[in-house]
Order: C-alpha cells, then structure tokens, then sequence
C-alpha cells in the first residue's frame, strides 16, 4: 500500500494493546507492573550501589554481577514509558519511530544478557577448574573487554532490525499485541516481502541465544566434571553452591524464552492472552528475580544488605 506521495504506507502511531480479556481488571494489573518495576528497579540499583561501596565485592564475579544488574535495569526501562502509559493512564498510541527505537532496545538488552550470563558461568568455570590462577585469568581489564565485546556484539547484531522494519508497508492497521514493541509484533502487522525480516531473525536468535545457551551447557559440563575430580564429598557440595545463583538465573532467563518458542511453534491456535502474558513473563520476571535470587543465595551480597540495612538504623 502506497501514501499520498508514493511511498511504503507507515502509520504515523501504532496503537499499544494491553492484556486482552482484562479491560475490566486494567488496575489491578497496573498495580501488578508497578510492583514489578519497583522490585526490579530498587533490586537492581541495591545491587550496583552495594558493589560500588563494598571494597570487598570487588572482585570478578561481582562485577559480572553488576553488568546483569546494569542490564536489567535498561531492560526494565526500556518497557517502562509505554507500559505504565497503556495501564496505569489508559494512553495507548505511540510514534512509528519511537516503537523503532524502543524494538531495537528492549531486544539488544535481551540479547545482551544471555552474553552476561554466558561471561558468568565462563567465571565460575575458572573459580572452580583453576582457582589459583582466577584472580590471573580475569583481570579488571579482561573482565571489561568482555562486557565492551558483549555489548557490541548485541548492538552490531540488533542495529540493523529497525531499518529493515522502515523499509515495509504496513497495510495491516497499526494494532500491535502488547504494551511495548516487539519485532515479531510488528511484522503481524507489515505487509511485502518479510522473508529477509524473518531470516536475518532466525540467524540473530540462533547467533546468540542458540551460542551463547550452548556455551553455558559447555561450561556446567565442565564444572561437574571438575566438581567431580575433587575428592571430598563436603568440597563437592561447597563448589557446586557457588554455582546455584547463576544456574537458578539462567533458568529464569531461559525457560520463559523456550516456553515462548514452543507456544508460537506447537500451539499457534492459543489464546491471545497466552501469548501476551508468556512475553511478559520473558521481559518482566527476570529482572525482578535476579537481584532477589543473588540476595537469598550469595553470602557477601546478603551480608552487604545486612550491614547497609543495620547502619542506616542507627
């Protein structure tokens, strides 16, 4: 479909959706979201502040830690404006070119942290395989080359998904299916040629979560092999510890992705409101779960609330 000057028909807005067979329960899940964005948004800023001011946090996986704090913040961010706008002032029309922006945002912070959390289980591997050699192997240099790497790699990979979103028509109305922008949201709504949209889709998908999901399966093989080497059972059990926060991260992180992608491949007939609540869970659960899962299960992390929480009553 072609506009008035002959060129590809793209909506000035698109119109935001909210959760479908919920119009009447709008605040109550406003209230949900806001809790949501609270939880993560202060879990997460606790985290980088304790980091910051606790000399003894400075240390590598602390800083791996901050990096996925750091992300989840801009993950929660960049959903935040239309999300509050769509529930909490009933406000559901944004600019074509702001949910250009906010698609290539919400996907690179989402492909950015399964790079952090591919670069965390590459640092407990090294505490556990060649621990004499860990303070060696991931200098503060290495470790900010990695994160500068992860970055680039997800800006380089995502930078060309809203261009080649710009090029389509859209002649499908402008409804999209959430509170936010998605890539696969808006091509429901193009029309034209989407093929080389949904190819270069599947190789940034296999490119980072398949690698990346690949690389940390590697990675725990490894560690339990190694774990597995150390004779005392009490040891054993000290080791694999260390390892619970992250692998109870990475299934937050994961699970809702797969579930997603089985959902869209086996049962395409499903309600709307499957759909909608699954890519919710995907963006909205692990920024709040991790700053709490890092809390409950790390000793130096909980201790730093602890004394935070302690000195400011006195």
């Amino acid at each position: 479909m072609l506009g008035l000057n002959g060129t590809p028909f793209q909506p000035a807005t698109l119109q935001l959706t909210g959760i479908p067979g919920l119009q009447t329960g709008q605040a109550w899940v406003a209230l949900i979201f806001c809790i949501l964005y609270l939880i993560s948004v202060v879990g997460n800023l606790s985290i980088l502040t304790l980091v910051v001011r606790e000399p003894a946090l400075h240390q590598p996986m602390y800083y791996f830690l901050s990096m996925l704090s750091l992300n989840d913040l801009g993950v929660s961010f960049s959903t935040l404006p239309t999300v509050l706008a769509t529930f909490c002032f009933n406000y559901r029309h944004v600019a074509f070119d702001a949910c250009l922006v906010q698609m290539f945002f919400i996907h690179t912070f989402s492909f950015m942290e399964s790079g952090i959390l591919l670069a965390m289980s590459f640092d407990h591997f090294v505490a556990i395989y060649d621990p004499l050699r860990y303070a060696a192997v991931l200098t503060n240099s290495r470790i900010l080359a990695m994160g500068l790497g992860i970055l680039a790699k997800s800006f380089a990979t995502l930078f060309p998904f809203p261009f080649l979103v710009k090029r389509l028509p859209f002649c499908k109305g402008n409804v999209v299916h959430h509170s936010y922008c998605l890539h696969p949201d808006l091509m429901k709504v193009a029309c034209g040629d989407i093929q080389v949209n949904n190819i270069y889709g599947l190789f940034v998908v296999v490119f980072t979560y398949g690698i990346d999901s690949t690389f940390i399966v590697l990675s725990y093989t490894l560690i339990l092999r190694a774990v597995l080497a150390i004779a005392s059972w009490e040891q054993r059990l000290k080791a694999l510890n260390t390892c619970m926060s992250h692998i109870c991260a990475v299934l937050a992180f994961y699970v809702p992705i797969i579930a997603v992608s089985m959902i869209h491949r086996f049962w395409k007939s499903a309600p709307a409101v499957v759909h909608v609540m699954m890519s919710n869970v995907y963006l909205f659960v692990p920024p709040m779960l991790n700053p709490i899962i890092y809390s409950v299960k790390t000793k130096e992390i909980r201790r730093g609330i602890l004394k935070v929480f302690f000195k400011s009553q006195c």
